[in-house]
């Protein structure tokens, strides 16, 4: 029985989850004179022009240096994004909702990704006119249910040819309230076609109020033109196609008269677990950053050069800044290794493709000002040459991910580049390798060349082949950054570029664990 490939059509998954704070603090500033303070905390959220908004506030605790605030404070996580947040405590005299009608005992700020990555946050309260204020704490948590994947297989018979000579090739829709919730591949040739076993979350089958929905099955006849035929089709409900083994009537739209069997021979459901989930039992996320010094960026003394060092940063400082500026948050130590490729470095002018930056025995650098200022330093003294190979940086992020296999840590690779790859082969096999790792690669294009290479690396419409090889799972994610230069401000390109290469992360992280049967360490 021959099969080919097709676009699955599973919707995308909502990745904005919402967590919950918990907050507490110890040793606040006592600032009742007959007995002890009387503290709430209020959060505020940074906006896109910096400003602070206040998002919540706990409830207030009386005669307490050493508040536990029962009042949760809801927010929406996102990955992609830095989401900074800012923590006020005051000392409550009086019915008065204006701040500033209360002592101000202290305030500390960090982002939403620090407070997820920690466990536990903990940091200290600041002050202007105070030294010790005391230690704020932040617990986050997941909120969500229908955390679950329901393992499904399908088989139809029955089907008509769809000529005098020709059988069809059927694949099968799986639809909720009019929208498409899953697609199957097509199988050729066959009017008795059994699909592989597929999975859906069990969450686009519901509804956060109902467990029993809609939903319509329909059996479809491929084209390679986009203009597939409606082969027949069978109202249920989420609860019928829970209760396998069953077998459901396809009617013919039109005439209600039935054109087959659908036979579902499997609904197994199986617990699953989220990003935040690994995140905060501890799955440490480490990033590899190389750099493209290959010529065709231009000479970096002339201001044409995408790395000529001028007034205004360069695009691959805007990108670095833009994107380790959320992946920091994540790493537990903050240094990261930064690789250059497609340069001679010193001491005797060799040409490289996996160099370290700082050009020291140790690549690694700390913080986004660690791996901008490596960057800025290294142009002087190595020679911009070529060609464009992506190969030796990808393999050597995969050796260190093949050696830590066990869920406890995640690796991204981000690769900067201003050009066409020259190695492709290599690239996509060494890709191919890298997908059974726990391991992903994002890649900026800088600059205005053909990046057409890039987008078939990037392997969104069906898991990426070669030589008769097949990657596990899609690991890699390209985004070209003039496509957000267009925009006015500045810095809502920079979190636009990075939440367009990050927002692959959680699910792909996911995939990996999923893959391995891994469950998060404080379920274990």
């Amino acid at each position: 029985m021959a099969q080919q490939n097709f676009v699955p059509g599973t919707a995308s998954q909502d990745l904005n989850n919402e967590v919950e704070l918990t907050i507490s603090a110890k040793n606040l500033l006592n600032k009742d004179r007959m007995s002890k303070s009387d503290p709430t905390c209020v959060v505020y959220i940074q906006q896109i022009d910096h400003s602070w908004v206040e998002h919540g506030r706990t409830e207030q605790i009386c005669n307490s240096l050493n508040p536990e605030f029962s009042k949760k404070i809801l927010i929406g996580y996102r990955f992609e994004e830095l989401q900074k947040l800012k923590f006020k405590i005051y000392d409550i005299d009086s019915k008065s909702a204006a701040l500033d009608k209360h002592d101000f005992l202290g305030e500390a700020e960090c982002s939403l990704g620090q407070i997820v990555s920690s466990g536990k946050f903990v940091t200290t309260l600041h002050h202007p006119k105070s030294k010790n204020n005391g230690e704020l704490f932040v617990k986050a948590e997941e909120i969500g249910t229908l955390k679950e994947d329901v393992e499904f297989l399908f088989s139809a018979e029955g089907f008509k040819k769809s000529g005098i000579l020709s059988k069809p090739d059927p694949f099968l829709a799986i639809y909720k309230e009019n929208t498409l919730v899953h697609r199957t591949t097509f199988i050729k040739d066959n009017c008795n076609p059994k699909w592989p076993k597929f999975t859906v979350p069990i969450r686009l089958i519901r509804t956060k109020d109902q467990n029993d929905v809609a939903l319509s099955l329909q059996c479809w006849n491929w084209n390679g033109d986009g203009s597939h035929k409606l082969i027949g089709e069978v109202q249920t409900t989420t609860k019928e196609i829970l209760q396998a083994p069953k077998t459901f009537s396809l009617n013919d739209k039109k005439t209600g008269k039935s054109v087959g069997k659908l036979c579902l021979h499997e609904a197994k459901v199986i617990k699953t677990f989220s990003f935040l989930e690994f995140i905060t039992s501890g799955t440490q996320i480490n990033c590899t950053i190389a750099i493209d010094f290959t010529a065709s960026n231009g000479a970096s003394d002339k201001p044409n050069s995408l790395h000529y060092m001028g007034p205004t940063p360069t695009l691959y400082e805007q990108a670095l800044l833009s994107v380790v500026s959320i992946i920091q948050d994540y790493d537990s130590d903050k240094h990261f290794p930064v690789l250059g490729f497609g340069a001679k470095v010193p001491p005797n002018g060799i040409l490289s493709h996996e160099f370290f930056v700082n050009l020291t025995p140790n690549p690694h650098c700390f913080g986004v000002q660690g791996v901008i200022e490596a960057y800025r330093r290294c142009l002087p003294f190595i020679q911009l040459y070529g060609p464009t190979n992506f190969s030796p940086v990808i393999n050597h992020v995969a050796r260190f991910a093949a050696s830590h296999c066990n869920g406890d840590n995640y690796f991204i690779l981000l690769i900067l580049t201003d050009g066409e790859i020259t190695d492709m082969l290599e690239t996509k096999q060494a890709i191919i390798a890298a997908s059974h790792l726990p391991m992903s690669i994002i890649i900026v294009g800088i600059g205005h060349a053909d990046f057409s290479s890039m987008k078939e690396l990037d392997s969104d419409n069906g898991h990426l082949t070669s030589s008769g090889r097949t990657a596990a799972r899609d690991i890699v994610q390209f985004v070209p950054f003039r496509d957000f230069l267009h925009q006015t401000d500045p810095h809502r390109a920079a979190i636009n570029l990075a939440s367009a290469l990050l927002m692959e992360i959680p699910n792909q992280l996911v995939s990996f664990m999923k893959s391995k049967n891994f469950t998060p360490k404080q379920l274990q």
